[in-house]
């Protein structure tokens, strides 16, 4: 009897050791160890690693064929590897390892997904360095994810466009060639619930990332970089977008740190640093005749270095819609050419833009705590469309000087229109205003901005975010 219970105890222990011994064959990532491998056929060897990875959770590129060296296409690989973590019943992670560079053409990853995909990208991602990869019908994109709920992409790796290429032939760059697109590195498209994370993106062929029709995301802790001189290399590009965070970025590129187009509202932004670049722009809006809805947007705790412009809001004539309830506050500018513009007449196209009608409305509109340094003379530049202007705009503490330290910035405005209509026939130069009295804008016709305790009121006259002058009269 004694002998008979030792043997089913002996059996019970080879049982339970056999399943240990099976479940050390897989690491925490999903691999298979070399020990449990050795002895199974190739065939085996790779289906067993592929399931153990998918039990896992974790779906390596690696697993799916990805070369990773930087010269073989592994575009197939991502696609199969985020098909299976996509038809996941549980969380899942498509690994992009680290230490490896991983080429890839135009790639679309979509939703619906099972459950919540995380993608983590340790190594580098680059794009094909031969722009016949990409056809005319779709040059736009390159990694696109689309229609994903509880998406999040992040891991401290980088994305990397291999943008130069596409540089060197753009219209902006070469006046002989044609006008092309370029692809946007990273595109989200229909995505609710997006977390995009800890990245570095670099030399994107245009756009680094663009946000397009999606709700509650959070930005955080991406480096976009790419040269000063690069065309149209917008770092965050955001439209038809609501219930937006972006936090502790640090973009330096060639065209704006953010474009915040039509269809966006709800936008928070904070610790923000920015520069080289076109500065944090809204806009542009209403081109082509087209109706733009913006609302709900704070630009708070930024800082920009040696851009073109700061805070800046631009609607071409002609559209239609509205631009409001924005705050421009706690910003630091150094060396920053235009820092405070609204411009209703912006015009970014090869031939002038003609006069028109209508216009974006723009209003309620506030810039406040905005302090640093210029390298042009009129600071605060406002251009306000004569049928639909813009109204309700403060300026609350502002103090912006020259680069150099020579003394407060001046805005230099010539004779204006009174109330009456009469013409004063004399300039008025005016150094930095008030820091405790905010100025807004007030009537219609005329385009006056008030300053309460002060006898004058500032007249808006031609402008833009590239150049003119903000205008003054007494009162």
């Amino acid at each position: 009897m004694a002998s008979s219970k030792l043997q089913f105890v002996f059996l019970a222990l080879l049982f339970f050791s056999g399943g240990a011994l099976a479940a050390a064959g897989t690491t925490a990532n999903g691999t298979a160890s070399a020990d449990n491998g050795a002895a199974a056929p190739a065939t085996t060897k790779a289906s067993r690693s592929l399931a153990s990875s998918s039990q896992a959770g974790v779906f390596s590129l690696d697993r799916y064929g990805a070369r990773g060296d930087g010269r073989h296409d592994d575009t197939a690989a991502l696609s199969k590897a985020w098909k299976a973590a996509c038809a996941s019943p549980r969380p899942a992670v498509v690994l992009v390892p680290g230490g490896k560079r991983y080429l890839l053409k135009l790639v679309k990853l979509s939703g619906p997904c099972k459950s919540s995909v995380t993608v983590t990208v340790k190594g580098t991602l680059v794009a094909s360095p031969n722009m016949a990869d990409w056809s005319d019908r779709d040059r736009r994109h390159w990694i696109v994810f689309r229609a994903v709920d509880k998406l999040t992409v992040n891991g401290g790796g980088a994305v990397d466009g291999n943008g130069e290429t596409w540089w060197k032939r753009s219209c902006k760059i070469n006046k002989a060639m044609p006008c092309k697109e370029a692809p946007t590195a990273l595109s989200f498209h229909y995505c609710t619930s997006l977390r995009v994370q800890d990245l570095k993106i670099v030399n994107s062929q245009q756009i680094h990332m663009s946000i397009e029709d999606c709700t509650n995301v959070q930005l955080t802790g991406l480096s976009i970089t790419a040269s000063g001189t690069s065309p149209n290399t917008d770092g965050i590009h955001i439209t038809r977008s609501k219930d937006v965070q972006v936090t502790n970025c640090k973009i330096k590129t060639g065209d704006d740190c953010m474009s915040i187009e039509t269809g966006t509202h709800n936008l928070h932004v904070s610790q923000v640093v920015c520069g080289p670049g076109h500065g944090i722009s809204i806009g542009s809006l209403g081109d082509d005749n087209s109706r733009a809805e913006v609302s709900g947007i704070t630009i708070d705790s930024v800082q920009l270095y040696g851009t073109t412009n700061g805070a800046c809001i631009k609607t071409y004539q002609g559209g239609s819609g509205y631009a409001k309830d924005i705050t421009f506050q706690n910003m630091i500018m150094d060396n920053v050419k235009n820092p405070i513009i609204v411009d209703q007449d912006y015009c970014d196209k090869a031939k002038p833009c003609k006069a028109q009608g209508s216009a974006v409305e723009v209003s309620n509109v506030v810039f406040k705590n905005i302090r640093g340094t210029t390298v042009t003379k009129d600071a605060i530049k406002l251009n306000c469309s004569k049928n639909v202007p813009c109204h309700g705009i403060t300026l609350q503490n502002i103090d912006l000087k020259m680069q150099g330290g020579n003394g407060a910035a001046e805005s230099t405005w010539l004779p204006a229109r009174t109330r009456n209509g009469e013409n004063p026939g004399r300039f008025f130069h005016s150094r930095a205003r008030p820091k405790t009295r905010p100025c807004t804008l007030v009537g219609t016709d005329e385009k006056l901005v008030a300053c309460p305790g002060e006898k004058r009121v500032l007249y808006v006259v031609q402008s833009g975010c590239g150049g003119g002058s903000l205008y003054n009269q007494r009162s």
